[in-house]
């Protein structure tokens, strides 16, 4: 009898694991919005990433705004131009101001329609409504020299003014 309790018991257990690990699996963790979002990128002819800075991820290079121009005004040369743009957020940077400025800019250089993902929801950029900003290219922030290092911007050093100079 106690044998038939702890059998029934473990197939019991076993069941309820094996179940709890299936409905873990088809859960995405995902909402309806982001699932349309992410099944409709297949409509678009380019899919870019927003990067950090005004950049963009445009086929796995990270590119400036002006080089993202660039490649566009390249793509119109060769008769490749897209019609429909996409901009996603990419894993580690999400979609900033600046991006939309920039793909409002672009939009009207080269005559596409641009859409951004809006925390799931697809929104068509409209180059009247955004501020349009000047393509630029990246300037990343600024280094010093070693000689430079732990000097103030009269160029003394913070011994100098230990000592009076």
């Amino acid at each position: 009898m106690t044998r038939l309790s702890s059998l029934a018991g473990r197939l019991a257990m076993a069941f309820l694991v094996g179940g709890t690990v299936l409905l873990a699996g088809c859960h995405r963790g995902a909402t309806k919005e982001q699932v349309a979002a992410l099944e409709s990128k297949g409509q678009f002819d380019t899919v870019i990433k927003a990067y950090k800075g005004g950049q963009f991820l445009v086929d796995g290079a990270v590119l400036s705004a002006l080089d993202t121009g660039s490649h566009f005004a390249y793509l119109k040369e060769v008769g490749k131009l897209p019609k429909s743009v996409l901009l996603v957020p990419s894993d580690d940077y999400s979609i900033r101001k600046e991006h939309l400025q920039y793909l409002a800019r672009m939009q009207l250089d080269y005559g596409f329609v641009a859409y951004y993902d809006k925390k799931g929801t697809l929104v068509q950029i409209n180059p009247e409504e955004t501020k349009t900003r000047r393509l630029e290219d990246y300037h990343g922030p600024a280094k010093m020299d070693d000689q430079m290092k732990g000097k103030d911007a009269a160029g003394s050093s913070m011994e100098d003014r230990s000592q009076g100079y």
